[in-house]
């Protein structure tokens, strides 16, 4: 039985990303820090023809940092890293006796680490504001673990991630509102097929902006250029040929002037080589702009 996993952590980044800043780099001096909970228990996925199959209920759990910091009015250092990534996967028993046929285990590390730059194109307060970014993917997780090698905390490759981010602030009456996008291209090394991504992003501030509701449409499409990329469909964490389009629903609260607390929950509408359930995600933040 195939144990394919997800690649929802890469979704926990982009949600983080957007939440914070989307096109708008932070202020010279002020920066958004955030420490969260993500993860995702499934017990079937999407094959890499799109339909749904049975696996082992397995589970992926990551403790993440994530921080802006304004370098200047227009450079925005990045970084997201998993400080505590587990990944298990329960017994495999026979449908008819119930014995074990495989047994449950689990491996905990650190995970990968992306680091990244964000420059302004234009000014943070421009109608249009329109910014670029490099996201280093440093592998620092643990690329083999487990009886099997399908647990994983990291994919063991280094990747380039360049996107370009436009958007706008507007009012709805008495209520602010922005709408965002991005279109990026990531680069995979170890035979790794490289990835198209594309994103539109809308939220409200509501409670004089207090609460701030947002929704997301995420989608990476895999060139499957990589090492025999007709056939391999890849039973590890980070999954090579993997393709998904998903919708994220998020809210943050501000309980304070710059303290506030975050949910979501994400999940794939359509999937190749993903898991076929939806993954969560709590966390606290600091904004300084505020």
């Amino acid at each position: 039985m195939k144990n394919i996993l997800s690649v929802f952590v890469l979704m926990l980044f982009s949600v983080n990303l957007a939440q914070a800043g989307g096109p708008w780099p932070q202020p010279k001096g002020k920066g958004y820090f955030k420490l969260s909970e993500w993860w995702v228990v499934f017990d079937q996925h999407y094959t890499d023809s799109g339909k749904l199959d049975p696996n082992a209920t397995t589970g992926v759990f990551n403790t993440s940092f994530y921080g802006e910091y304004g370098f200047t009015n227009r450079l925005t250092g990045i970084i997201n890293a998993p400080l505590f990534s587990r990944n298990y996967m329960n017994n495999i028993r026979s449908n008819t006796t119930q014995e074990i046929i495989v047994q449950g285990e689990a491996i905990n590390s650190i995970g990968d680490i992306d680091l990244g730059l964000k420059f302004g194109l234009t000014k943070r307060d421009a109608a249009v504001p329109i910014s670029v970014s490099v996201l280093l993917g440093i592998p620092t997780g643990k690329k083999v673990g487990g009886t099997l090698n399908n647990l994983q905390t990291g994919d063991g490759e280094f990747n380039q991630f360049v996107k370009i981010d436009a958007g706008s602030g507007f009012s709805i009456g008495k209520t602010s509102a922005y709408i965002s996008g991005y279109l990026g291209l990531n680069n995979r090394s170890k035979e790794f097929s490289e990835e198209l991504r594309l994103g539109a992003e809308f939220g409200v501030g509501l409670m004089d902006k207090k609460l701030w509701l947002v929704s997301k449409l995420d989608v990476s499409e895999s060139f499957k250029n990589g090492a025999n990329a007709e056939t391999i469909t890849s039973t590890s964490l980070f999954a090579n040929n993997s393709e998904f389009a998903s919708l994220t629903l998020e809210a943050n609260f501000y309980v304070a002037k710059r303290l506030g607390f975050s949910a979501s929950v994400a999940s794939a509408f359509r999937g190749e080589i993903i898991a076929a359930a939806p993954s969560f995600s709590i966390g606290v933040f600091y904004d300084m702009n505020k």
